[in-house]
């Protein structure tokens, strides 16, 4: 696969509704996409290439999605794995971790940057259509200090500024609600559309509790919020999804909060929650639920470890991904919104004692 295929693939693509195709035709252009990512990456990264050797993966058995060698996300955290020369990294990534934890390093060439972005935006247009919103970003300016190599933070923020205009930060550098320029921002563009965006903890923990603090209300009536990442932390403090939106509706008069699913080793293929509160995989992407006991394809219905598939990852092995995550597939082609594509829920993170035994089984052919 040459560069030249992989951007022909997403041209294709991008010029379909990502929410449109039906299961049978989706499957189809999937797996050929992915199937033709398999060999680029055992081409051109040796790790990689070692790994399925070990595993006596065979190219010409893919029969199905599920069929597609996935790697454990966390080989990110130990190690760097790359499918293009390193005079062709354009740009690191980091995830987050908290002080003294690993974090992924994802490198990217320019074309994975490039489709990344025009796969978020094609993404993008089902939920703000085509035009440039103001954007207040609930985050503090310091976030984006090297432009070479960004945590997920700084790359989540750097990639959904593209469908936004009079960037303003929401966030002081105490990580508190900078009132004076919300204010202002606001009145600004009084009784027009506004995004706004942030990761779903910061949302939580550093505006609405902020605002609650002082006795402060906004008015964002107007505004579509998106928001994703940091569920754990909430969850520990008993925060569900509805709970999130009643309370941010109540503080900042926001009507329409998405949260989407998605990680720094695959972005740009994001999960959109749909308007019946469902995240769904679009053409870009699918998910696998796996069983934390023996990695079998679950049914629907039955909870276990969620897999990414992604047609973006060219410059990493990263198109197909055990993530960490506990999710349950609850249907296909079947959601009440009308989208087409696997629609499912995310449960919070997997145990240790199973993200061990993902370890252990990389560990086992090593």
């Amino acid at each position: 696969m040459t560069v030249d295929d992989y951007q022909a693939d997403l041209t294709q693509c991008l010029e379909i509704p990502p929410f449109s195709l039906p299961a049978d035709e989706k499957a189809a252009r999937l797996g050929a996409a992915l199937a033709r990512l398999t060999r680029h990456h055992r081409q051109h990264c040796a790790a990689y290439a070692r790994l399925l050797d070990v595993l006596g993966h065979d190219e010409d058995a893919i029969g199905s999605l599920a069929d597609i060698p996935f790697l454990p996300v966390r080989l990110f955290k130990e190690y760097e794995l790359a499918s293009v020369a390193p005079d062709q990294v354009f740009k690191t990534m980091t995830s987050s971790g908290t002080s003294g934890q690993a974090v992924s390093r994802i490198f990217l060439d320019r074309a994975t940057a490039a489709g990344q972005s025009k796969v978020l935006a094609r993404l993008m247009a089902e939920l703000i259509g085509r035009q440039r919103l103001p954007m207040l970003i609930v985050d503090a300016p310091g976030v984006l200090k090297d432009r070479q190599s960004f945590s997920a933070r700084g790359a989540a923020i750097l990639g959904f500024s593209l469908f936004g205009r009079d960037l303003t930060y929401a966030l002081d550098d105490d990580l508190q609600p900078n009132l004076p320029v919300i204010e202002t921002f606001l009145a600004r563009h009084a009784g027009s559309p506004i995004l706004v965006f942030g990761f779903t903890f910061l949302v939580w923990q550093h505006l609405y509790l902020g605002l609650r603090a002082s006795g402060h209300r906004l008015a964002l009536e107007n505004a579509l919020l998106l928001h994703g990442g940091g569920w754990k932390k909430l969850q520990d403090q008993a925060v569900g999804n509805a709970e999130f939106k009643a309370a941010l509706k109540e503080q900042t008069g926001i009507d329409r909060v998405v949260n989407y699913y998605g990680m720094v080793e695959q972005t740009g293929s994001i999960y959109l929650e749909c308007p019946a509160g469902h995240l769904h995989a679009s053409l870009f992407s699918d998910i696998l639920i796996r069983s934390p006991a023996d990695f079998s394809v679950l049914p629907a219905g039955q909870t276990g470890l969620i897999e990414t598939l992604s047609v973006l990852p060219f410059s990493y092995p990263g198109h197909a991904l055990l993530t960490e995550d506990l999710g349950t597939l609850l249907g296909e082609d079947d959601c009440p919104c009308g989208w087409s594509g696997k629609h499912f829920t995310v449960s919070g993170r997997a145990p240790s004692a199973e993200l061990r035994g993902c370890s252990d089984v990389r560990a086992s052919h090593e």
